[in-house]
């Protein structure tokens, strides 16, 4: 079953200015460790301090609560502003 990870995150105070390409770095660092490549980031329409970064996963999911790549970008990007993280199941026919 394949399945993704949604991590949101608003950047506030001094990580408001942060640009999408050093979170894009941080995350593409994370996800060298552990081998990961189907990664997407996003920015708000209209409002650039919102992030979306998702992860898709081709394999059976086996990591109540995500994956350690996610995990990992969600400890890292705690560090700049609250962070939501959810996983979702691909809806079977």
């Amino acid at each position: 079953m394949k399945w993704s990870e949604v991590i949101m995150v608003r950047l506030a105070g001094r990580y408001a200015k942060e640009p999408v390409s050093t979170l894009r770095e941080l995350i593409n660092d994370l996800a060298i460790d552990v081998g990961h490549e189907a990664i997407r980031v996003f920015r708000r329409e209209k409002l650039d301090s919102d992030i979306c970064i998702v992860l898709f996963h081709d394999e059976i999911k086996t990591n109540p609560g995500g994956s350690t790549l996610g995990l990992r970008v969600v400890a890292a990007l705690r560090e700049f502003s609250q962070v939501y993280h959810t996983v979702w199941l691909e809806a079977e026919n």
